[in-house]
């Protein structure tokens, strides 16, 4: 569960070169046998031990306490070392130097294969976890499979929804928008009617671009090994940016900066009446936009047909790193997090599950929930989270990636122009990055 993306060019260089020469001297050679079973994890869990856990999830304290009360003779050393990219250069160090990292860590669906490729994580595979995959979204299950491993398993999804100033909407004559042409629509009409109010804000998160893309169906990135191809172009991009232009160029898009306190008080004041994101974001409009509160409702996201389909924006998985002392006691605090009790004070968190007993459970799509004025916003994620269009992949760098979206498809939404050259320019410098870093790259 989260949406920061902050990222340091030269760090994410570096720490990607480093962990794939560790990679190559590793000899690694892809995934492990499957077919393993569970009795080694077991066995493991029953010694007791301690094994330490990286993670920055609002809950990890809680589960942390909950697991060592279920098993005491197992001690759990819980470090947030940093959200997302500072651990990430943290654990890319402890890879390269061969000690120092943890036997768990947190790790975004959209960094994972980076880690996977350098052969830094134990693939589950090993222990029977493959088992599992019946009991979690399609989405993320595909989001922790790398190259026919298994390198985790999901903790949370994020499937994206429109969330919407209802207050706003209703005094604006606005229905809420079935397609993205009904939102370019609502997003001209509103701003007509008050220059002060913003359909939504976007000032260039990769993140949101590229879940937009997939949404859109399309696929441009693709890999086989260290063999990449990207295509910022496919017809799937070019759909998402005939639509995002409309609002790029016609200065529709609130000029504030995401996740600043100016945009919190934004969508607490109605300057931004709607967002589209990812199902983990009811928990911060009820901490951080109290003036929201009652004002804002959940609806399905819009699409380009009418049809049904949405994307995933966002989510995390726990991964045990090979150089653990205790790889199948990590394991088992793996299965325990993500598959056991410690879902439960995951989503008592405000957490968006990825577990479908607990997606699909009375208790968790009747609750109506008083933020969004009673609304069972539940039944609308969850609809979401079986709508996820299928085949996404992510760059085998794609931290790096992020990392230089500003210097490219950041300066269309800084100047209110065309996306398309930002996104060609993104492309090129990926391109070049992969080629320089041991992939074979090639675009279109």
């Amino acid at each position: 569960m989260s949406r920061i993306r902050r990222s340091v060019r030269a760090a994410a260089a570096v720490t990607l070169a480093a962990a794939l020469a560790v990679g190559c001297s590793s000899g690694a050679s892809g995934p492990a046998a499957v077919g393993g079973t569970q009795d080694s994890v077991d066995a493991a869990l029953k010694a007791g031990g301690t094994i330490t856990y990286w993670s920055w999830t609002p809950s990890a304290k809680d589960q942390v306490a909950a697991f060592e009360k279920e098993f005491p003779n197992v001690k759990v050393d819980y470090v947030n070392a940093g959200t997302n990219k500072e651990q990430y250069t943290k654990l890319q160090n402890a890879i390269k130097a061969g000690s120092g990292g943890p036997d768990v860590a947190q790790i975004e669906y959209y960094a994972l294969p980076q880690f996977a490729l350098t052969d830094s994580l134990a693939n589950l595979d090993q222990y029977g976890f493959g088992a599992f995959e019946k009991d979690y979204s399609p989405s993320t299950w595909s989001s922790v499979r790398v190259n026919n491993g298994l390198y985790g398993l999901p903790q949370d999804s994020g499937p994206m929804a429109l969330f919407y100033n209802k207050e706003v909407f209703d005094a604006n004559g606005i229905a809420v928008p079935k397609t993205w042409d009904e939102y370019a629509a609502a997003a001209r009409k509103l701003h007509a009617a008050d220059p002060g109010k913003y359909i939504t804000s976007d000032t260039g998160d990769p993140g949101f671009a590229t879940s937009m893309i997939w949404q859109a169906g399309g696929k441009p990135f693709t890999a086989d090994g260290r063999n990449v191809k990207i295509n910022l172009a496919d017809e799937g991009t070019k759909k998402w940016t005939a639509t995002w232009n409309q609002l790029v160029e016609g200065k529709l898009l609130a000029p504030i900066k995401e996740w600043s306190d100016d945009w919190f008080r934004a969508l607490g004041d109605g300057t931004i009446a709607s967002l589209v994101t990812g199902a983990w974001m009811p928990g911060n409009f009820k901490s951080s936009v109290p003036g929201g509160a009652g004002k804002w409702a959940v609806a399905p996201m819009p699409t380009y047909d009418g049809r049904p389909v949405t994307a995933e924006n966002g989510g995390s998985t726990q991964s045990v790193l090979k150089q653990s002392g205790n790889p199948a006691l990590a394991a088992a605090f793996v299965r325990w997090l993500n598959h056991g009790n410690g879902v439960k004070p995951f989503i008592a968190s405000g957490g968006f599950p990825a577990t479908t007993a607990d997606l699909n459970s009375p208790a968790f799509l009747d609750e109506a929930n008083p933020y969004f004025g009673g609304q069972k916003i539940n039944q609308v994620l969850n609809e979401a989270s079986k709508n996820v269009a299928k085949g996404w992949t992510y760059l085998p760098y794609q931290t790096y990636a992020n990392s230089v979206f500003s210097d490219t498809v950041g300066k269309a939404y800084l100047n209110g122009t065309s996306l398309d050259a930002g996104l060609n320019a993104w492309q090129q410098a990926l391109v070049d990055y992969g080629n320089q870093q041991g992939f074979t790259v090639s675009a279109g």
